[in-house]
């Protein structure tokens, strides 16, 4: 089989189809058919249609928490937190983003009149990421004083928008630090379609990390090492799953996060915990026979994914039709669905 490397992932990409906002309804994206051997220009609202009665809608219902927070040093100094974890009581992990790292101890002047305590870094002394104690829930001061943790490419401002629109209409369990982008797609009347075509849904959670968008720097991409997330596939999305194979339905997964937790699931038997799977071409899919999503930055694990899912000419073949169509990108932008390669 052939062995890839960083740069079979790049693309060359006009910064103006980088979706600054979202479609004026939800469902009124463009969807690019790539079940085929050739690309079908449609819209989202054709989704119905292109699935069949018994198949098995798979959903990430996280919630994404408005994560970023602002505050200053005790000398002044400003700086960013991008709480990625609630722990146990106070305490959270968290991205900071400061021109000088403060010794640990130091107590953190918070926008919103509360404070952080740095009690170290996190998972171990040489992490990435440090651990917290706020001076209250920190669910509530996030929901209080934090803002929308929109993606680095996303140039605005969070606004009220943003706060509607980078959720999906089914977010449950707050925990996400960036949307399930492929389920922004989805409104009443595209379920309410499905649901009447006898097309069945079910649920899990993935807590995406602001690690989904952590550049891979080795060009060796076996080299490349994942963040960890928290997932869980319910007993309920278990039997769902069990019950579409009986009847010979196909399990689509909406977006690259339930692909995860469903593989995860799949490849370990654990049905909750923390999962780093890297899938690149050459894994061998165990449960996943449909892929909905959003199209991804050049070089990033999701472009590896996609392309391990979908067969890496494919794929390629796919972006190019997308940019000459002038299809709109990442987060905000539209939607395509793909077809396992076969094995």
């Amino acid at each position: 089989m052939r062995s890839y490397t960083l740069g079979d992932f790049d693309f060359a990409l006009p910064p103006e189809l980088i979706a600054q906002h979202p479609a004026p309804e939800r469902s009124a994206s463009r969807l690019l058919d790539g079940t085929g051997s050739q690309p079908v220009d449609r819209g989202f609202r054709d989704l119905p249609s292109l699935l069949a009665p018994g198949d098995l809608l798979v959903f990430n219902d996280t919630r994404v928490v408005k994560a970023r927070l602002f505050g200053e040093k005790p000398s002044g100094g400003k700086l960013e937190l991008l709480v990625e974890r609630v722990l146990q009581g106070r305490e959270v992990v968290a991205h900071m983003k400061v021109s000088k790292k403060p010794p640990v101890g130091t107590v953190l002047a918070m926008h919103g009149d509360f404070t952080a305590r740095l009690l170290g870094r996190w998972p171990d002394e040489f992490g990435a990421l440090f651990r917290f104690e706020f001076s209250d829930e920190p669910h509530a001061l996030m929901e209080q004083h934090g803002h929308v943790p929109l993606p680095p490419y996303i140039e605005h401002a969070d606004s009220a928008e943003d706060e509607r629109r980078y959720q999906t209409v089914f977010a449950r369990h707050p925990g996400a630090v960036a949307a399930p982008t492929a389920a922004l797609h989805f409104d009443e009347p595209v379920l309410a379609a499905l649901q009447a075509r006898g097309i069945e849904r079910a649920s899990v959670t993935l807590h995406v990390g602001a690690g989904t968008f952590q550049p891979v720097k080795t060009e060796n991409i076996a080299e490349h090492r994942m963040h960890s997330e928290w997932y869980d596939v319910p007993a309920a999305t278990q039997e769902a799953i069990a019950a579409a194979r009986r009847r010979g339905g196909r399990i689509v997964a909406v977006g690259t996060t339930t692909v995860r937790t469903l593989e995860s699931w799949a490849g370990s038997g654990q049905a909750t915990g923390d999962t780093s799977i890297f899938i690149t071409p050459g894994y061998e899919f165990r449960l996943v026979d449909r892929l909905l999503t959003n199209f991804h930055l050049p070089r990033s694990t999701l472009m590896m994914l996609v392309s391990a899912f979908a067969g890496y000419e494919h794929v390629m073949a796919l972006y190019r039709h997308a940019i000459e169509a002038r299809y709109r990108f990442f987060s905000y932008g539209d939607a395509m669905l793909l077809a396992r390669q076969p094995d």
